[in-house]
């Protein structure tokens, strides 16, 4: 059995050092086999065929969105059917100018240069790659000194396909040189099913309807995590049932990993219980909130907080987080007149 390292929450949505064989192998490889995302899906097949029609590489493509919802599959996916071939890197990893026009110098046409994590490249590496993308060439300096000269690099045309969790942080001019920009959401229960199930038969692991949607519905919206919750779940189906996972070998297992039938981990419940119980439900500021459960303040807006936002049971105000009435039924905790009154 391959555990998750230590120091990796159950519920984390980037992929852990021992996972990434099962990660890459459980990935789609074509826009029929992906599942979710479909309006995205719908316009990419569109875009796709639109581009190699007219023998062009395709326009330069930005994913946006939480980690574990497909950013890196459907840039590998985009090569695929464009049948071409993917380079891939990451911002911190081109570290200079140099390592930028290495990458780009050995690009074929129409191949596709993926970086995740583009909004932190180098500030003078984003400069120099404008003008790969926008004219497909690159300025290089040759010599020393007063002998220095330049001169323009010419570059087969490509595809730039940027993945990042953090928009804010992305400059306008990059921001606007993407042709195409995609927001992945989380996904709904129906389409995690469909997914823990595709997984299941790859991993060759028995399960039912009701057993994968007992998984889907605890995986926060979010297919890595789906996977991850699969391969623990099995292994309590090897040692604790028959071999098949149901719903009741399901939900036995993700109790005893901690894991609610909201998705909500320990970590998940400290915050909106210390929200709650410390600070009278809120408002409460975020560094008070990171102080009182002893997380990093970025920890808890990055990791935490979206998913207990985009579900309804935390509340963001100029004046702090507030835990919402589904907090309160969640956790089987009355709400007080004073603490509704709070909401508005």
């Amino acid at each position: 059995m391959n555990e998750l390292n230590e120091h990796t929450r159950m519920l984390d949505a980037t992929v852990a050092s021992d996972e990434k064989g099962f990660d890459v192998a459980l990935r789609p490889t074509s826009l029929h086999e992906y599942v979710g995302q479909k309006k995205h899906v719908d316009n990419l097949r569109v875009f796709i065929e639109a581009a190699r029609r007219r023998g062009e590489p395709l326009d330069h493509v930005l994913f946006c969105g939480p980690p574990g919802l497909g950013k890196t599959t459907l840039a590998n996916i985009i090569a695929e059917e464009m049948n071409v071939n993917i380079h891939t890197t990451s911002g911190p990893a081109v570290e200079h100018k140099g390592a930028l026009a290495a990458l780009l110098s050995k690009l074929e046409p129409r191949d596709v240069l993926f970086i995740d994590e583009i909004h932190r490249l180098n500030p003078i590496v984003e400069e120099n790659l404008y003008p790969a993308i926008e004219d497909f060439e690159i300025d290089i300096i040759a010599g020393d000194g007063p002998h220095a000269s330049s001169y323009k690099l010419p570059l087969a045309p490509f595809t730039l396909v940027g993945a990042t969790t953090r928009t804010g942080l992305l400059t306008s001019p990059l921001l606007s040189r993407f042709g195409v920009n995609m927001r992945l959401e989380y996904y709904p229960a129906s389409e995690l099913k469909q997914i823990v199930v595709r997984s299941a038969g790859l991993m060759h692991i028995p399960i039912d309807d009701d057993g994968a949607i007992e998984i889907a519905r605890r995986s926060r919206g979010t297919p890595r995590i789906a996977n991850r919750l699969l391969r623990r779940v099995r292994d309590f189906a090897e040692v604790e049932g028959d071999g098949k996972i149901s719903k009741q070998i399901s939900a036995f297992a993700l109790e005893r990993l901690e894991v609610d039938s909201a998705g909500f981990d320990q970590m998940d419940r400290k915050i909106l219980l210390t929200i709650i119980e410390k600070f009278d439900g809120g408002p409460v500021g975020i560094e008070t909130i990171a102080a009182a459960v002893s997380e990093p303040r970025d920890t808890i807006e990055d990791v935490y907080e979206p998913f207990l936002m985009q579900n309804g049971f935390l509340q963001r105000t100029p004046r702090g987080r507030i835990a919402t009435r589904l907090a309160y039924e969640h956790l089987n905790i009355r709400q007080s007149r004073g603490q509704q009154r709070g909401l508005f």
